[in-house]
């Protein structure tokens, strides 16, 4: 089952030439989910090949970099001739700043709007897999991060074992691995133990919004297999970081270290490391060798933790053209 993180913008406050502002698109097998929607994010949607079939999109917080693109995005939408209900989620607030967003979007057009307040902790459970808000800490802005968490799966089921032990291949295979005792023609019977490993635990994907380092965000990022984290500043913009709810790169990397996450994605960076982020990585690493600079276009798959080895997960570049790929930095 794929899981993948593509990039469709990684600046902060405003638009630069090289960098789209903040939006990611998660695709879990086929499913598309929205976190934050700057400004142009339809057409990032288009350009780097994300569908328009989605159907929740999840706000972090309502500063206009987040989610003035709704109004274009749900406009978009509405002259395509949807038809389906969109979802929207956000923290406390949401439902009179995104209703407004989508009376602008669809204003006489109209498809069902659904917008819903979450509060941190409060667990969103979908098939296989939850999305989790926590708190973020952004200059006393009401702002949350998203942890998609999936459920533990099945253990392995080990088919030698059953061949050896006489049992037909078939419904009874299936019975056993779904966790159900079966008895064999010849009275024996065969407990799922027997053959079926222990569960596996799924993925983790965590996207921090704007904050600070947050006790908060290593709680939820702990043991991720991704960390998605802002990083607006080098560490010579220390002060600001602070006074304005921002973190440096290295501080990313902390939390990053302190929640044992597998890998660290950093975003969201000020326009003065838009053309080349550079510093922000050697900064990040110093703390945390697992780090990678999301460009806009970037694609980031996460693999079981069962199935990963011990290479990173891939992370594919297409942000000089659609459909060409390069190894990320």
């Amino acid at each position: 089952m794929s899981l993948a993180v593509r990039f469709l913008g990684t600046s902060a406050a405003r638009p630069t030439v090289e960098r789209n502002v903040s939006s990611i698109a998660v695709i879990r097998e086929g499913e598309t989910l929205l976190f934050d929607c700057g400004e142009g994010t339809q057409r990032q949607m288009m350009r780097y090949g994300i569908s328009f079939a989605l159907n929740d999109m999840f706000i972090t917080h309502f500063h206009g970099d987040h989610i003035i693109g709704v109004i274009g995005l749900l406009r978009t939408l509405a002259l395509q001739g949807r038809t389906e209900p969109m979802r929207m989620w956000g923290p406390r607030g949401a439902t009179r700043v995104l209703r407004g967003a989508a009376h602008f979007g669809v204003d006489r057009v109209g498809f069902p709007v659904e917008i819903a307040e979450i509060a941190p902790g409060q667990r969103i459970a979908r098939d296989g897999y939850s999305i989790i808000p926590f708190p973020a800490a952004h200059s006393g802005e009401v702002s949350i991060g998203y942890a998609l968490v999936e459920d533990d799966r099945k253990g392995r089921f080990d088919p030698d074992l059953a061949r050896s032990l006489g049992i037909p291949e078939g419904p009874l295979w299936g019975k056993i691995h779904k966790g159900e005792s079966v008895t064999l023609d010849d009275g024996r019977v065969i407990e799922p133990a027997t053959l079926v490993g222990p569960r596996r635990p799924g993925r983790k994907l965590v996207i921090s919004g704007d904050t600070r380092p947050a006790d908060a965000t290593i709680d939820a990022a702990r043991g991720a297999d991704l960390l998605i984290h802002e990083a607006t500043f080098a560490q010579e913009e220390a002060v600001r970081a602070s006074e304005t709810g921002h973190s440096t790169a290295s501080e990313a990397a902390r939390v990053a270290a302190a929640a044992g996450v597998r890998r660290l994605a950093l975003t969201h960076f000020s326009a003065r490391y838009s053309r080349d982020p550079g510093e922000l990585l050697r900064e990040a690493r110093e703390v945390f060798q697992e780090v990678v600079i999301a460009r806009d276009g970037m694609e980031i798959e996460i693999p079981f933790p069962d199935e990963r080895g011990d290479a990173a997960p891939a992370a594919a570049d297409q942000s000089a053209e659609p459909g060409i790929s390069s190894p990320s930095c």
